[in-house]
């Protein structure tokens, strides 16, 4: 015999569980795509404020101009993106992967990028301000005319893989 009052409570149990991420939300403040793919997507000018991006892929997306303030975006893949002018302010990207990325004019400040990879990315005139940097690779990446993070220097030309 089935007790369809314990069947409820177990199944209800089940529906309050933690929340996943659901890939098909649209872009916007706080949204959740933790794992998710957005490849060869158009997200120009979009708000992803706070978004938990963990492990997400944007490989070739057009994130131009687009807002990750105080994104979550650790070990997300945004390679050959185009992100030029995008604000990636206060934004953890622990491990993330810029590598041919163009970031021209972005905004870095305060952003956490230990261990980001920038390998032959495009860094020019980007705001790093008080960004942290440690264990980032910036193998052949362009940082002429870029603030470096103490907030005041800023890069010469050429600057290449390094800030002079």
């Amino acid at each position: 015999m089935i007790r369809w009052g314990a069947v409820l409570v177990v199944v209800l149990a089940g529906l309050s569980g933690p929340a996943f991420a659901d890939c098909t939300d649209g872009a916007a403040p706080k949204v959740k795509w933790h794992r998710c793919l957005q490849d060869n997507r158009a997200l120009v000018g979009v708000d992803l404020s706070e978004a938990v991006l963990r492990e997400a892929t944007f490989l070739r997306t057009d994130l131009s101009g687009a807002v990750l303030r105080g994104a979550d975006a650790y070990r997300a893949k945004f390679v050959s993106g185009k992100l030029p002018g995008a604000v990636l302010d206060g934004a953890r990207l622990i491990d993330a992967d810029f590598s041919r990325a163009d970031l021209t004019g972005a905004s870095l400040k305060g952003a956490d990028l230990r261990g980001v990879r920038f390998y032959e990315a495009d860094l020019r005139k980007a705001n790093l301000a008080g960004a942290r940097l440690e264990r980032a690779d910036l193998r052949n990446a362009t940082l002429a005319g870029a603030i470096w993070i103490d907030g005041t220097r800023v890069c010469a030309e050429p600057s290449l893989g390094q800030c002079n």
